[in-house]
C-alpha cells in the first residue's frame, strides 16, 4: 500500500535540489533535444512537435502579474528571457522568496517547468512557421509519477497527444491542449 501523505509531503517540501533538477529535466532537457530535432524536422513534409505539459503549466497558479504578462507576451518574449525567468526563480526558490515574489508555493518548480516549456513551445511556433508546435496536457493519468493515483489509463492519456500529431497541415500551431480540447495558457478559475 502506498502512503499518499508521505508522497505529498515530499512534493510539497521541495528541496531546492529537487526542483532544480525538475526544471533541468522538464524544460531544460525537452528544448535541448527539440533544438536538436528541429533540423530533421524540417526535412518531413508534415512535422509535429508536441510537447507534453501540464495543468500546473497555467499561469492561473501564478501570482506575479508582471511575470505572467511577460510570459504571455508573445511578440516580446525570448528563450533568454525564459531562462532569465528561470533563473530569477531558482534563486528566490533558494533564498526562501516564493511567496514574495508571487511564485506557487506548491510544486513550485513543476509548475514553473510547465510555465516555461508552454512558452518556449510558442516561441518554437513563431519561430519555425513550418511545423507545427503544441503542448499538452494528457490529463490525469495513472503512472508511477503519479503514484498509480490518476483517473485515466495511459491509452486514454495518448490520446491527446497523438491527436495533436496528426493535425492536419493547416491546423493550430502555438497552442496548449488540455487533453483534447484548446485551452488558454492562463485561466482566471483553477484550471482543476
Amino acid at each position: 500500500m502506498i502512503c499518499l501523505s508521505h508522497l505529498l509531503a515530499n512534493i510539497l517540501e521541495e528541496p531546492y535540489e529537487l526542483g532544480e533538477r525538475c526544471l533541468k529535466t522538464n524544460f531544460y532537457a525537452t528544448k535541448m533535444v527539440t533544438d536538436s530535432l528541429i533540423p530533421l524536422l524540417k526535412l518531413s513534409k508534415s512535422p509535429r512537435i508536441v510537447n507534453v505539459s501540464s495543468i500546473y503549466g497555467d499561469l492561473y497558479w501564478f501570482h506575479n502579474e508582471r511575470l505572467k504578462e511577460e510570459l504571455l507576451d508573445i511578440d516580446n518574449l525570448t528563450e533568454e528571457r525564459i531562462d532569465e525567468i528561470i533563473q530569477w526563480f531558482l534563486s528566490d526558490f533558494k533564498a526562501g522568496k516564493l511567496k514574495e515574489n508571487g511564485w506557487p508555493l506548491t510544486t513550485s518548480a513543476y509548475k514553473v517547468s510547465k510555465a516555461a516549456l508552454n512558452a518556449y513551445t510558442r516561441l518554437m511556433a513563431r519561430k519555425h512557421e513550418s511545423i507545427l508546435v503544441n503542448c499538452v496536457h494528457p490529463g490525469y493519468v495513472i503512472t508511477d509519477m503519479t503514484a498509480q493515483t490518476g483517473a485515466m489509463t495511459v491509452e486514454e492519456g495518448a490520446k491527446g497527444p497523438v491527436m495533436i500529431a496528426l493535425l492536419p497541415d493547416n491546423g493550430p500551431s502555438g497552442v496548449y491542449f488540455n487533453q483534447m480540447q484548446i485551452a488558454p495558457f492562463s485561466s482566471s478559475t483553477s484550471p482543476l
